[in-house]
């Protein structure tokens, strides 16, 4: 996909965002909510400073955009997060800008949208990954105003890169790791290590400690649930010495291998330690009152040290990930070192830029366009007409269709059935299950999740308040362990028919329905 003709570099960047935002609408209309996607809409019904999994940035941005529009349709929940990766893309444009110029920026820019870890799932669904990504390009691009700011301006900077920190941990407590990357550098740069001396860095930690404080009060009022749940995954007693490769190889495919390994060649000749002689840094660090003047030595190139800042931003969430699957008893989701990588396509659109002329980096950036736009489109088609029916299944142990639409099919059927009269209340023994079942059943069902892992489920709807009633209970597992599972909290469990899960009239799952009479404990 060749640079256009006569255009500038922030034209072209616009007419990207405009272009990829288009099919991201369409994408986003014609797939149904994921599990987790669900689950945070309906459990994120009931608004809250806090929440079991998350910090509440995601959370707040899907119930804000349900509310305003009336409705929560999968296109509707999942606007605020398709426009903050549009805002993403141009983060990306200016940070690379800043560091090379707005050539590179507009490469970055477009291998960002091109890597599906961040233009298909960040950029469309439901996750706290895109306001993370977005607050995280914000407070990159502040902190390298920052470091090279006069003494007015450095004031304003820093505030920036705080209040952007804070956004980011207010998003994910994984931003807690890039943060750590910022003190890193500033540790072990010298050129900069001047500004540990001066009030704007504790400044901008005031103010990012003060964007994530409501997060602290929730979690103070409930136990630590939060930290304790998020802390829990990066402990265990087994050592699995090819766990980290195992990581690292999955995140080359969730990134694609194709960006992740020349990507992951820069890091590298980033983060080692080398003296540039070229001109000299054009920046200037201007003295506190009484202080002497410092200014950088002139071997330090300007790209040299913003190049290390990056890889420092980049390491933690990279190799940090890496390192825990070596000994956590948790599975290590791929997407998680997402930041350590996002922090990386500066230098990436800066290699790029550079060899745009060869053929073969112009057909490989083309040929990855074109397929992902084929993959989405195959996606989009499948689960809005079912062009592949049950041909999936000869591929896959269950249709991956039945994650990729909504139930609303269940809600078609019980309510013929006369099993959804107003006020009542659906119990669910998975949590997973718990938010497609709410999502499809509607915002006027209460979903209880009659598990000891409920997770967010435990603190909207706690099943002990709804003592003594009656329960409609779904399972889509098999449910009799589920019934086993159950006995004990109510009075007596009936079968019911069960309800199916169809999409354009093929059904691709039973879901077992019961009525639990009088919810016990």
């Amino acid at each position: 996909m060749p640079e256009p003709p006569r255009m500038s570099p922030q034209r072209a960047v616009i007419l990207l965002i405009v272009g990829t935002a288009c099919v991201r609408l369409l994408f986003a209309e014609a797939l149904g909510l994921g599990m987790d996607e669900s689950y945070m809409v309906v459990a994120g019904r009931v608004l809250s400073l806090g929440y079991f999994d998350h910090p509440p940035a995601a959370w707040w941005l899907s119930w804000g955009a349900a509310w305003l529009a009336g409705n929560e349709s999968a296109l509707v929940v999942r606007l605020p997060f398709i426009a903050l990766f549009a805002l993403s893309t141009w983060l990306m444009f200016r940070l690379t800008a800043l560091v090379a110029d707005a050539r590179a920026g507009f490469w970055a820019a477009v291998l960002l949208n091109l890597s599906p870890v961040f233009g298909v799932t960040t950029a469309t669904w439901v996750l706290p990954d895109g306001p993370l990504d977005c607050a995280l390009l914000g407070a990159a691009l502040c902190l390298l105003h920052a470091l090279s700011a006069c003494e007015r301006a450095a004031w304003g900077w820093w505030s920036g890169a705080g209040v952007c920190a804070g956004l980011a941990l207010f998003s994910k407590y994984s931003a807690v790791l890039t943060i750590a990357g910022a003190v890193v550098y500033l540790l072990i740069a010298r050129d900069h290590r001047t500004w540990l001396r001066r009030p704007h860095p504790y400044l901008a930690a005031m103010l990012a400690l003060l964007v994530f404080s409501p997060v602290i009060l929730w979690n103070a009022t409930h136990g630590w649930a939060s930290f304790a749940f998020q802390g829990d995954r990066a402990v265990g007693l087994r050592f699995q010495p090819l766990a980290p490769l195992q990581v690292l190889l999955g995140e080359a495919l969730f990134v694609l291998p194709w960006i992740w390994l020349p990507m992951m060649v820069l890091f590298v000749a980033a983060a080692l330690p080398r003296r540039i002689v070229t001109s000299p840094a054009p920046y200037r660090v201007v003295p506190a009152r009484g202080h002497a003047a410092e200014t950088a030595p002139r071997n330090l190139a300007r790209s040299d040290w913003q190049a290390r800042l990056l890889a420092c931003l980049a390491a933690p969430p990279i190799i940090g990930f890496a390192l825990i699957a070596a000994w956590s008893s948790r599975r290590i989701l791929f997407h998680w070192a997402a930041p350590g990588y996002l922090m990386l396509f500066p230098l990436l659109g800066q290699a790029i830029s550079e060899r745009i002329g060869s053929a073969w980096v112009r057909r490989s950036i083309a040929a990855t366009a074109g397929l992902i736009l084929i993959a989405v489109s195959v996606v989009s088609l499948q689960t809005r007409f079912d062009v592949l029916g049950s041909a999936l299944t000869f591929v896959a142990r269950q249709d991956p269709t039945l994650e990729g639409i909504d139930w609303t099919s269940l809600r078609t059927d019980l309510t013929a059935r006369g099993l959804l009269p107003p006020g009542t209340v659906v119990g669910v023994p998975s949590w997973r299950d718990a938010g497609k079942i709410g999502f499809g059943l509607g915002p006027d069902v209460t979903i209880l999740c009659l598990h000891q892992d409920a997770r967010q489920f435990g603190f909207a709807h706690p099943p002990a308040s709804f003592e003594g009633r009656d329960i409609l209970i779904l399972v889509v597992g098999d449910p009799a362990p589920a019934e086993t599972a159950l006995a004990g909290m109510f009075e007596r469990i009936e079968r019911l028919d069960p309800a199916p899960i169809a999409l354009r009239g093929r059904v691709l799952h039973q879901v077992s329905v019961m009525r639990g009479h009088r919810l016990l404990r």
